[in-house]
């Protein structure tokens, strides 16, 4: 059996998302910028996906600047939040410290710049604690950027009380909901969200396509120079094909958004459980605020790259906490956010399901997870250590 449990890195297109984005390619490939039929056709499917996203967003279709994917949308949100700080005389930035390198990457460049970032802890739940953010902000915070819910351990951050806090103090806001959008509500002006980052791959859209919301007023920088497409904050050719996949993707998502949330997350329920009872494992981050499908769960005496290999060959694509893909031996800085020793964090497995999961798929995963783990613990001198007494259980 072949599971795929890796939706928080990117998720299968839906048949509708697939099948307008084709249709696109094939028949309305016009550009979007030309005065002739097939380029207003085009510019036409850019308004209607446009009007649509926004309608599911809670905000105006003009607040709506299409992107390449949420990395570039948070490049831009940050950059642009800093020019603005840069005019008003305030360089000061908050957010916290197991955010996507999209931000994190970002902030660096910024300190180059003057900037002074001040970046929150999480605790062992994996929650922001608003009251911290509170006393963080100051009179020359311009902005605080914090993600919606984190892309290794899915716990959800207060976003109703953090864009109420800023809206009180006058702070631009900025999330990115890369992981959160198409799985769970959201709502723009009722959270008082400024600024928001998404991202179509992530809720069966096409890979990208993503978008920036900016609430009306806030001026945003261009990041990427060229002509004047996305009334001049965004030069590039509009990737139509996408774009209109994108919207349809959301469409689908937000309509059967509770069903799929139930479902979802009674597969997920399930996973915690079982997966809870392999003696010396950790679930990381709160369950109770999360995402539906996110399973993220730390194993003593073994390794991540190890175990995501032999589940690989067992059928199972899951992926770690630990940076294997990027050639890194450091373990996942979400991880270490939280708490966890470096031995800890190496052995983290994240398993993250879709609606397109099955039961059975989900019992797959019971059976061989734990013979993965056991097999790997009896080859590790580690192991041997803990369970001989020469060094002392940590989980």
């Amino acid at each position: 059996m072949q599971v795929y449990a890796d939706n928080a890195a990117t998720t299968k297109m839906s048949k509708k998302s697939f099948e307008t984005t084709v249709s696109y390619m094939e028949n309305e490939y016009g550009n979007p910028s030309s005065l002739y039929t097939i380029g207003q056709k085009a510019q036409e499917a850019l308004v209607s996906a446009r009007e649509s996203i926004a309608g599911n967003l809670g905000c105006e279709p003009r607040e709506i600047t299409f992107t390449s994917g949420g990395s570039e949308a948070d490049n831009q949100a940050i950059v642009s939040a800093a020019e603005i700080g840069i005019k008003k005389g305030k360089k000061h930035i908050i957010s916290t410290e197991f955010e996507h390198h999209a931000v994190l990457h970002t902030l660096d460049k910024l300190k180059k710049r003057g900037f002074e970032i001040t970046l929150l802890p999480v605790h062992s739940d994996g929650l922001v604690r608003v009251g911290e953010l509170s006393k963080a902000i100051r009179p020359d915070t311009v902005l605080v950027t914090i993600m919606f819910a984190n892309n290794e351990i899915g716990t959800l951050q207060p976003i109703a009380e953090i864009g109420k806090l800023c809206k009180e103090k006058g702070v631009i806001f900025h999330t990115d909901a890369v992981q959160a959008v198409g799985h769970v509500k959201v709502n723009v002006k009722e959270l008082n969200i400024d600024m928001l980052s998404m991202s179509a791959h992530k809720f069966h859209g096409p890979k990208g396509a993503g978008l920036l919301y900016a609430r009306k007023g806030i001026l945003l920088s261009s990041i990427i120079e060229g002509g004047a497409q996305e009334r001049g904050k965004r030069a590039g050719t509009e990737n139509v094909p996408a774009i209109v996949g994108m919207a349809a993707a959301f469409t689908e998502s937000c309509e059967n958004m509770d069903a799929n949330y139930q479902y979802v997350k009674g597969l997920r329920d399930i996973l915690i459980d079982e997966l809870s009872k392999i003696p010396h494992s950790k679930i990381n981050g709160s369950v109770e605020k999360r995402l539906p499908g996110n399973v993220n769960i730390c194993f003593e005496g073994i390794e991540g790259e190890s175990l995501l290999l032999l589940l690989d060959d067992k059928g199972v694509s899951a992926s770690s906490g630990s940076a294997c893909t990027s050639g890194s031996l450091d373990p996942s800085h979400v991880l270490l956010a939280l708490g966890l020793p470096h031995e800890i964090a190496h052995g983290s497995l994240r398993l993250s399901l879709s609606e397109y999961n099955t039961e059975e798929e989900v019992k797959h995963i019971i059976k061989v997870v734990p013979e993965v783990v056991e097999y790997l613990r009896s080859m590790s001198p580690v192991w041997k250590d803990l369970k001989e007494g020469r060094k002392e259980y940590v989980i």
